[in-house]
């Protein structure tokens, strides 16, 4: 997360704009994304991308590019990885988006997604564990479901 206004920043410097850590279950819908030859609306709808479940601020750069992830669904690993494995750094990404996009307090740049990626059904539970940082579980629900009972109403 980012924890300043910044942009242009070069590699030797991200370290100094990051406010923080934490875990993203980072949602995609397949179907969307091949039919529209696009991530926007496959990753856009109000659900996900949750965060959390809360931001670690003691990680310094060197310590966060060296953490065991791990994500199950119903308790069953489908990822397991480190942030080791990322193709690009921390670093090399803050400076990357930050040299055509203004990063503000508050933006969360995710690192991408390791392999073991698969289809999720209601009624199941999804688990995002980074060592250090802590574990976020969410249960996937069917977006037809009706939200009569849901503790925020939708804009119209």
């Amino acid at each position: 997360m980012i924890g300043r206004f910044c942009r242009k920043v070069p590699v030797e410097r991200a370290a100094e704009v990051i406010f923080g850590y934490t875990v993203a279950n980072d949602v995609t819908a397949r179907d969307l994304q091949r039919s529209d030859g696009q991530w926007t609306r496959a990753k856009g709808f109000d659900t996900f991308c949750p965060l959390g479940p809360w931001i670690v601020t003691h990680l310094g750069i060197d310590e966060a590019a060296d953490l065991s992830l791990v994500t199950s669904v119903d308790g069953e690993v489908k990822q397991d990885a480190n942030t080791n494995q990322m193709v690009y750094s921390i670093a090399e990404l803050i400076a990357y988006v930050s040299a055509f996009a203004t990063l503000l307090p508050g933006d969360v740049l995710l690192t991408g997604t390791p392999a073991g990626v698969g289809p999720l059904l209601a009624g199941q539970r999804v688990s995002v564990e980074i060592d250090g940082i802590g574990t976020l579980t969410n249960p996937v629900v069917d977006d037809t479901d009706d939200l009569e009972d849901a503790d925020s109403v939708a804009a119209k």
